[in-house]
């Protein structure tokens, strides 16, 4: 079934506070900000070069997967939470990044939590990957209810593993 111009940009999911939708052109301002921040890097091995946040900016736009956190009370984008089916030994993947001045107000986690909810409902289970040493991240998945699973060394750090199966 064709999909009509105003209903490719409808809200995904939205929350109390949020709207999760694809990635519109307009938006990679703010996604490049994401991209290059040191703090928001920090844990994801620094800022992305220039030439690969080109072959980025081409492809997010629209691209299924990527979801664009806005603030619904004013349209501002706060981060992005990604999904990838079948990205870690065949179980659906959860990853995001937020803007810093957004860090410490419940975003990510209300983002996130609906996320995995929205994933669970057609899929057994749910994983998430941060470095060890980032406890924010770390808070965030078992405030959403994702539980340690394993750790392990990749991209030159410790990695912790956590999951969330279906009920």
């Amino acid at each position: 079934m064709p999909v009509s111009p105003a209903s490719a940009h409808a809200a995904l999911l939205t929350t109390d506070r949020l709207l999760l939708r694809s990635v519109r052109s307009g938006d990679l301002p703010a996604v490049t900000r994401l991209w290059t921040d040191p703090d928001v890097r920090h844990h994801l091995g620094g800022p992305v070069i220039e030439s690969v946040i080109r072959i980025r900016q081409r492809r997010i736009v629209g691209a299924p997967g990527f979801h664009a956190v806005i603030r619904a009370e004013d349209d501002v984008l706060l981060g992005l939470v990604s999904v990838e089916p079948g990205a870690r030994r065949g179980e659906t993947e959860v990853s995001y990044q937020f803007l810093p001045e957004h860090w410490g107000r419940g975003y990510a986690r209300e983002a996130v939590g609906a996320i995995v909810a929205r994933v669970l409902e057609g899929t057994p289970s749910v994983v998430a990957v941060t470095q060890e040493a980032n406890d924010r991240s770390r808070r965030l998945l078992e405030a959403v209810g994702l539980e340690y699973a394993e750790s392990f060394v990749e991209w030159d750090a410790r990695q912790v593993l956590y999951r969330l199966r279906r009920d």
